[in-house]
């Protein structure tokens, strides 16, 4: 499957432009190569970068290359996903979810 150019690759230097200092809310999967449940959502994330495109940005941190805001932001278990909106973090899932949960999230943030 080719990869979603919706869903942006952060680093640990982007991720302060691309995610708290963005004007739109910011879906954040912390992720890693190795990780099969985070395989498994990718497709998920995909869908919802294409759904979302323009009221949401998607973004991927690996957290085996990017460690910085995933020490921030505690994440101790992957996949995690944060999402933000202003910012600050307003929700967050550890595991994988079905696609319906995580627009059930999402939709609560996008009034």
């Amino acid at each position: 499957m080719a990869e979603n150019p919706l869903v942006l690759h952060l680093t640990d230097d982007s991720f302060e432009t691309e995610v708290l200092q963005s004007p739109i809310p910011v879906l954040v999967d912390f992720w890693a190569e190795w990780c099969g449940p985070c395989k498994a959502i990718g497709p998920v994330i995909s869908d919802l970068a294409t759904a979302y495109s323009g009221r949401l940005k998607v973004c991927k941190v690996n957290v085996d290359d990017h460690q910085r805001y995933a020490g921030r932001f505690n994440i101790t278990a992957i996949p995690t996903l944060l999402l933000f909106k202003n910012g600050q973090v307003v929700e967050q899932v550890v595991g994988a979810r079905p696609k319906a949960k995580l627009v059930e999230m999402i939709d609560r943030h996008l009034a």
